[in-house]
């Protein structure tokens, strides 16, 4: 009996360093991606959007390959910071791929596949907003404008079949500012507040030089009041944030 008890005492160790530099190694992995999550969200509450694009990348860099819809998640998120630090043009191309991966995958979380959409939509509502002050021909936004209108419409549709009424309003509401802007003319949409996910940023298509972002043109009242593309009765910004 003593023998059989010193033998299990000196397997103690091996078992400590098997899974120290086994599981035990995962899991510190993991710690330090939740620590990383968490100084995202904190750097996103206070405003501090490049800081938390900078955490979620790096979580996402930690992140083990097999955590494929925590991956995903943390892109989804890094995504939509992007669009608030001023990087529409790598959001919306973020996205773009996730959705993509995300439709090509049938086990994937529908909620997820829903939630990465309405992100693409709204990216491209501020993409087409920014092409369209740089002067791009229509050719070159209308089918960007177009990809979000049909977005919308499907998730307005989704909802509605499921019987979420408040959410299926929502998307529709983001529609009809899709097509108010889509159908804007130039010298009104100059002539508004540039949204802060479109300030100091750039399409990435430009070609030629347009209006600056944010003049107004020159037969506008200087007293005249900068209004919402989206009228007053279609509430806030896809992304629930004012201009």
């Amino acid at each position: 009996m003593r023998s059989v008890f010193l033998l299990v005492w000196l397997t103690i160790p091996v078992a400590v360093v098997a899974y120290h530099y086994g599981p035990g190694q995962r899991q510190v992995t993991l710690d330090d991606v939740n620590a990383l999550l968490r100084d995202a969200e904190h750097a996103g509450a206070s405003a501090r959007w490049p800081q938390a694009v900078e955490a979620y990348s790096q979580a996402l860099a930690l992140l083990p390959a097999d955590r494929l819809t925590d991956a995903r998640q943390i892109r989804l998120e890094r995504a939509k910071a992007q669009m608030e630090a001023q990087k529409l043009p790598e959001a919306s191309d973020g996205l773009l791929d996730l959705v993509a991966e995300l439709q090509e995958d049938h086990q994937a979380d529908p909620k997820q596949l829903s939630q990465a959409r309405a992100a693409l939509a709204n990216a491209q509502y501020y993409l087409t907003w920014l092409m369209r002050l740089e002067g791009l021909g229509r050719d070159e936004w209308l089918p960007v404008i177009e990809s979000a209108r049909q977005t919308y419409r499907l998730l307005a549709e989704q909802a509605r079949e499921s019987g979420e009424t408040a959410t299926s309003l929502q998307w529709g509401e983001d529609l009809e500012s899709v097509i108010r802007l889509e159908r804007m003319e130039p010298g009104d949409l100059q002539g508004l507040a540039l949204p802060k996910q479109c300030q100091n940023c750039k399409s990435g298509q430009c070609k030629n030089k347009g209006q600056k972002p944010g003049k107004k043109p020159n037969n506008a009242k200087a007293s005249e009041k900068p209004k919402d593309a989206r009228g007053a009765s279609s509430g806030p910004p896809p992304d629930n944030s004012g201009s």
